[in-house]
Formats: structure tokens, C-alpha cells, sequence
């Protein structure tokens, strides 16, 4: 109990010490990894819909990898479940505001196709974008 409370202090500490700083003004990113595909419409659609809700008042990039960029193809199945917008719909909606959404170039590989596959407003991904999409913290959901 005795060490518990100890890193606690320090942990407290640290941070009295050393406080995070973001410059005024500056928009904290969300970085959404969705790497699941139409095989599972709740995770997609769920993905996407955080994506719609944390573009409102944050930067946002999402990250298709794995089965993810399947629901990312021209030729895509359109996802749908329950209450949720359909994807195609929640994909356009990101395009137009600006969100930045990746495709994985070697998951598109492993599926045999290209970056001339994917959907408007879909870009292969760029590891410096995930650095730069935000001048703020970045804070990671996975799907």
C-alpha cells in the first residue's frame, strides 16, 4: 500500500513538474485504426461514426489495414447495421470534412488490389501523416 501511494506522489509529481503543453489554439487529432471488415458491420460502422463525431471539434485521420481496407474498395460491399448510417454514406461524409482517411498500400497488396481501387477521398497511407494530421495530442482508438 505503502509503495502504491508512493508512485502515485510521484507520478503526481512528474506531472505538477512538468505539465503537458499545447499551444493555444491548437486542436487536439484522433487517430481511428479500423482493421476490421464488412464481415463485421458493428466495429465498422462504429469506427466510422467516432470518426464523424470526433471530426466536429478535432482533427481526425482513420487507418485502414488488414480486412479494414475492404470496406474502403470502389467495388465495396456498403455496411450496413441496425441504427447506424450505412458506410458508403458515413465515408462521404468524412471526405467532406476534411478527414483524413488511409489505406494500408501492403494490406491492399495482400488483397490484390491498388490505391486506383479505392473510394474517393480514401489516400494510401502515409507514415508522416500520422505524425502531422494535428499539432495537438493524438489520441488512439482501434476498431
Amino acid at each position: 500500500m505503502k509503495i502504491r501511494l508512493m508512485m502515485v506522489a510521484f507520478v503526481a509529481l512528474v506531472f505538477a513538474a512538468f505539465p503537458i503543453r499545447v499551444q493555444a489554439g491548437t486542436r487536439d487529432g484522433v487517430f481511428i485504426h479500423l482493421s476490421h471488415g464488412p464481415d463485421d458491420p458493428h466495429r465498422v460502422l462504429m469506427a466510422l461514426r467516432m470518426a464523424e463525431m470526433m471530426s466536429e471539434d478535432r482533427d481526425v485521420l482513420v487507418y485502414f489495414d488488414v480486412k479494414g481496407v475492404e470496406v474502403v474498395l470502389k467495388d465495396a460491399p456498403d455496411v450496413q447495421f441496425k441504427e447506424f448510417q450505412n458506410a458508403q454514406a458515413q465515408l462521404k461524409k468524412l471526405a467532406e470534412r476534411k478527414v483524413i482517411l488511409m489505406a494500408c498500400p501492403g494490406c491492399l497488396k495482400a488483397a490484390g488490389k491498388t490505391a486506383a481501387d479505392l473510394t474517393p477521398g480514401v489516400q494510401i497511407a502515409d507514415k508522416t501523416a500520422f505524425f502531422s494530421f494535428t499539432k495537438g495530442r493524438i489520441l488512439s482508438l482501434d476498431y
